[in-house]
């Protein structure tokens, strides 16, 4: 769950972005290797990247924020292919290398590139609540080039290994597995993680801290572990033992786990969670004994699924991430805690997007992106993105969602999806056009502002109802439920298809309700009310 900045301003200072920085190459598989010591935050690496071309090239370039001013940046001092020196420059947080002759689309290279510096970003080094000194990667959404050489777009993925070499004080946790710890030194500890799953760089890290590490048990063959400050450790065990409950409930209703272990790990995340592939990170209070976080390790959680395996192909589509994580929030509070859990939730969120809506009328997905990346963490792509999943799946009924959930993440998993790949799928699930559904619910900013009245006619026996939709721009097509009440606890729900911008229709009543409410059980996204 990433903190997110949002104005009306961003309308400003909108820019068109494209696909990844380099379509000339394809990585396959980075090896990090990284010194950290405790004299200086300067960080001392080395990259073996095996890649392939996608075109006939002579030149290409990877991301990596050179030396700066201020003294922090990478500093590129080696670059060769297939042990062959290259020539190379950096500029403009690019690392641009030059081959010694064109090479045929399709061939492959294993490029080595060694640098050093101080890193103004990505790899925060500094001191925990604690006073300890720590390393830990935070990538999201494109901050890994400032400590590692890649393509920092998550259309780009590969596999990963990290090496650390670190003072033998420090526990070390990253993607995947560990292959290795020894003791190189009295003064040197080298971890190996390596993760054959193809990642996008957003969420390939490391961390580096002193730990106190639980290996709290499996759910089938996922090892879970938690990974929390030793001075909190009994609290932090407590506070992220609820991830294995959660995991079992994703992987039954999901599909199979993408990743061999799930890592639950303290941090200094600028976030409150970041869904790092098997390790997530958590913000350091998330550890206080209260074990009142169950909601953000779901988010997390849910992530490995969407965002981690299932990977937006660009950005203007990261609804597909954090609307997923936010609604499968939801639907396992929907489990562990009754349907009224989810309606309460779900009605906040409905208010969360009416506010944000009345700031800044963005659809969820657009053509134009904010200069910051970070600013497209928005309550559109997180609360209206859980909305539209929620409407979908009361539209086409929960057979035919969960069987269109668990298709789409089989076709995209290792993989990247856009809208359009979500609609296609849930259209061959439900045998529904829902063409018109993601258009008004998606590409069109806003919802529904309802106008709604009723009278009773004693004669006819009917309830008189007029729903005026009053919000600028076309009509909205859906279904709404009216709940209608009579004395003590009788209450009957009604179903009514809304397709114009004013609607009257009768109910049959023998009697006179007492009141009329819209949408009772909390299943559309709008505003408004009934009155008299």
């Amino acid at each position: 769950m990433k903190i997110f900045v949002f104005s009306a301003l961003l309308l400003l200072a909108l820019k068109l972005y494209s696909l990844p920085p380099s379509a000339k190459i394809d990585i396959k598989h980075y090896a990090f290797t990284l010194e950290l010591n405790d004299t200086t935050d300067m960080i001392r690496g080395s990259a073996t990247i095996r890649l392939s071309f996608t075109q006939p090239v002579t030149e290409f370039e990877l991301d990596l924020m050179e030396k700066s001013s201020t003294g922090k940046g990478m500093t590129v001092t080696q670059v060769a292919g297939n042990d062959i020196p290259l020539k190379y420059s950096q500029k403009a947080g690019k690392l641009f290398i030059t081959l010694a002759q064109q090479v045929t689309s399709g061939s492959e290279m294993t490029l080595t590139v060694i640098y050093s510096g101080v890193p103004d970003d990505g790899l925060i080094i500094g001191k925990n609540k604690y006073g300890d000194r720590t390393f830990f990667g935070d990538n999201w959404p494109d901050r890994a080039h400032h400590w590692l050489p890649v393509i920092d777009h998550p259309a780009d993925k590969a596999t990963v290994e990290f090496l650390v070499i670190a003072p033998p004080v420090y526990e070390v946790i990253a993607n995947g597995v560990r292959m290795e710890e020894s003791l190189l030194n009295p003064k040197q500890k080298l971890t190996h993680w390596r993760e054959d799953v193809p990642l996008p760089t957003k969420v390939m890290v490391i961390g580096a801290a002193r730990f106190a590490i639980q290996y709290a048990g499996e759910v089938g063959d996922i090892a879970i572990e938690q990974w929390v400050y030793p001075q909190n450790r009994k609290e932090g065990f407590n506070d992220y033992a609820a991830a294995s409950k959660i995991l079992r409930y994703f992987i039954e209703n999901i599909g199979p786990y993408p990743y061999k272990k799930l890592a639950n790990v303290q941090s200094k995340t600028k976030y409150g969670g970041m869904e790092n592939a098997s390790n997530i990170f958590y913000f350091e209070n998330s550890v206080n004994g209260k074990g009142d976080h169950d909601g953000l390790i779901a988010h997390e959680i849910a992530h490995q699924w969407f965002g981690d395996s299932a990977s937006e192909l660009d950005w203007h589509h990261v609804w597909l991430s954090e609307g997923f994580a936010t609604y499968f929030t939801n639907l396992y509070n929907e489990f562990a805690y009754g349907p009224e859990r989810r309606a309460k939730d779900m009605a906040k969120q409905r208010n969360d997007v009416a506010a944000f809506h009345r700031k800044t009328p963005l659809p969820v997905v657009f053509a134009a992106l904010p200069e910051d990346l970070l600013d497209i963490l928005s309550t559109n792509s997180y609360q209206k993105g859980s909305w539209v999943l929620h409407m979908l799946r009361r539209q086409i009924g929960d057979e035919a969602f969960w069987r269109g959930i668990r298709q789409y993440y089989k076709e995209y998993q290792q993989s990247n999806a856009v809208t359009a790949d979500l609609q296609r799928v849930m259209e061959q699930a439900s045998g529904q056009n829902l063409a018109n559904f993601f258009k008004q619910w998606l590409y069109t900013p806003g919802h529904p502002v309802l106008k709604a009245s009723w009278s009773y006619n004693d004669k006819a026996k009917t309830i008189d109802v007029v729903i005026a939709q009053i919000q600028i721009g076309d009509a909205f097509n859906f279904p709404l439920e009216i709940g209608i009440g009579y004395d003590g606890s009788e209450k009957l729900i009604e179903k009514v298809e809304i397709n114009a911008k004013t609607m009257k229709f009768s109910i049959k009543s023998s009697k006179k309700p007492l009141v009329l409410e819209l949408d009772p059980g909390v299943n559309l996204l709008f505003e408004g009310n009934f009155t008299n």
